[in-house]
């Protein structure tokens, strides 16, 4: 592959890093290490896992539990998804029901969402990661912007995003 093919892919998936959704699930993961046997990889390195080709997807087998690595990496992106809508909204979250090997169940604006494919958990590109979990923020946000607070009054727009930082 030539620099000038290679240089918008490489180009795209700098620019997918830089996200602040993508940024808060490194820190997230970043934070699991207890031992600082991740601390010279670079972020794409940390993120490499959430990254499945169509091919490997294929070839991923959908019998017997899934693996440990998958619920751990699913368990990280959606934990990462409620952080970041934490940090956006000022508003505490929490998961509402732990990963298991029969699915996933998690809240989100409008109802549920049921991850039935657990197993092929991943996303096809790095900018693909950054759009699905900042669209899961930006949803929910969204939905909680007109909740009045606990004394009635409905909040600013004045909250920073500290999920950028």
């Amino acid at each position: 592959m030539s620099d000038a093919a290679a240089s918008p892919a490489v180009a795209e998936d700098e620019a997918a890093l830089a996200t602040p959704f993508v940024k808060c699930l490194v820190r997230l993961i970043r934070a699991q290490d207890s031992y600082g046997s991740w601390e010279g990889k670079s972020d794409a390195e940390l993120l490499a896992d959430f990254i499945i080709t169509k091919e490997q997807r294929r070839a991923i087998p959908i019998n017997g539990d899934p693996d440990p690595d998958v619920l751990w990496r699913l368990d990280m992106f959606y934990t990462a998804v409620g952080l970041a809508i934490e940090e956006r909204s000022g508003l505490m979250t929490s998961p509402v029901k732990p990963m298991r090997a029969s699915g996933a169940c998690f809240s989100r604006s409008g109802g549920w969402s049921f991850c039935r494919d657990v197993y092929r958990f991943g996303f096809e590109t790095f900018r693909k990661l950054a759009e699905a979990g900042t669209k899961l923020v930006d949803d929910a946000t969204a939905a909680l912007r007109p909740i009045p607070t606990w004394h009635g009054r409905e909040e600013t727009d004045s909250r920073k995003d500290l999920c950028q930082t």
